[in-house]
């Protein structure tokens, strides 16, 4: 991507072509796995998971890379396209597992019944049919009975309520779990969709349990402490402080400048910055040498002034 002056701040139209993104900014989402570099220990980490079907648990700064070594993973493994499940503070372990849009049931009877229509809530029989009123989360797809297992990303699992991680744990110990729903429906066996797919799993009698223990990531800022019950059961690795080698490779993995004088001031700078305890996210000294390096960069007072917005620490205003 090279420097233009898209928006001029004059309010005159023109038809001004935007060049392609850098690679991580590219849509639909590319996967980076092949750029990806995962620091000294990690390999290990990832092998003695999947060795032992325990998650793992990868503590670090955000844009250190955390959640990035699963597609790289899954795609050596041939484990298909990686689950995600992003933690909030009203993320739940029933979601997780799956959805029940009851409502929308009981809408879609009362309509069917006053027009006489099968629609959505009935089978081609006119019976009551649930399954299009449900749907597995990443957590319960993970968990069906596949071969080889799947991959999912339990991302910012700390942003989480303080419940979640010891409610995870008899679902993570035992890889099995039940939808209350179907135990109770007169169907015995129900096609249930996946998570983000259009595929379904035939669930028997609201039981489900996996046969393969999914590869599970557990990402974390650092930002609180989990219960020991929780800890035992994972794998845990934490992030070493980036150097200016480690990020200089990623750099290069990415954008094939490293070598570049203006990208390896902008490494050092970068390097000695969080030596010395500033926030700063990775993708941050990428979106810097994609812009403030080769022969479109711009230079003098407005290329500072870009550095300075680019590399602005992120535990301040």
């Amino acid at each position: 991507m090279t420097w233009k002056p898209y928006y001029r701040g004059d309010g005159e139209q023109r038809q001004t072509p935007l060049e392609a993104p850098p690679p991580w900014r590219t849509f639909p989402r590319v996967s980076q796995h092949e750029q990806y570099q995962p620091p000294p220990g990690l390999v290990d980490a990832v092998n003695a998971a999947l060795h032992l079907r325990r998650p793992l648990l990868v503590t670090g700064p955000a844009g250190s890379g955390k959640s990035t070594v699963i597609e790289q993973v899954a795609h050596e493994l041939g484990l298909g396209q990686v689950l995600r499940w992003h933690i909030t503070s009203r993320s739940t372990l029933a979601e997780a597992l799956y959805r029940y849009d009851a409502l929308g049931r009981i809408h879609a009877q009362n309509l069917g019944t006053s027009t006489r229509h099968r629609i959505g809530a009935r089978d081609r029989r006119g019976r009551d049919d649930i399954a299009p009123f449900l749907q597995l989360g990443p957590l319960g797809t993970a968990l069906l009975p596949t071969e080889p297992p799947r991959a999912l990303l339990i991302d910012e699992i700390d942003k989480s309520d303080l419940d979640l991680p010891s409610d995870l744990l008899e679902v993570l110990e035992r890889g099995e779990y039940e939808i209350p729903e179907l135990v109770r429906y007169r169907r015995p066996a129900v096609a249930v969709r996946q998570w983000e797919s259009r595929e379904t799993h035939v669930i028997e009698r609201g039981f489900v349990r996996c046969t393969q223990f999914p590869f599970i990531v557990l990402t974390s800022n650092g930002e609180r402490d989990f219960p020991p019950a929780f800890l035992r059961r994972c794998i845990r690795y934490t992030m070493p402080q980036l150097t200016a080698a480690m990020l200089g490779d990623i750099v290069r993995a990415h954008l094939g400048r490293a070598e570049d004088e203006g990208a390896h001031a902008l490494i050092e700078e970068f390097a000695d910055r969080v030596g010395r305890g500033d926030h700063l996210a990775v993708d941050q000294l990428l979106n810097a040498v994609s812009l403030l390096t080769g022969d479109q960069a711009p230079y003098g007072e407005q290329r500072d002034d870009l550095r300075a917005l680019l590399l602005r620490e992120l535990a301040r205003d």
